[in-house]
């Protein structure tokens, strides 16, 4: 689990934890792709919504904007989320 410095608590997205492993040997990117996907199937996120921003996660999970775009880059992949240019990625 990736712990936020200073606070104690657990990152989260949709008030959910979001749990990393940096010891895994799965990349960080398929690890965050794979949270995700599992708020979507849960329902935690639905239809619409929007995906925390880059930046967003970034500050929630301590990961780099890379990582977290080669996530997103996942899900848009499988048909996931959808990226509206200036708007954010949103839930399809």
């Amino acid at each position: 689990m990736l712990a936020m410095p200073g606070d104690g608590d657990r990152p989260t997205v949709a008030d959910v934890p979001i749990r990393i492993d940096r010891m895994s040997e799965v990349p960080t990117y398929r690890q965050l792709a794979d949270e995700l996907r599992r708020l979507i199937a849960s329902g935690q996120l639905k239809s619409g919504d929007r995906v925390p921003s880059i930046h967003e996660l970034m500050a929630e999970t301590g990961l780099a904007q890379n990582t977290i775009r080669s996530a997103v880059a996942v899900l848009r992949d499988e048909g996931l989320v959808v990226t509206a240019p200036g708007r954010g990625v949103f839930v399809r």
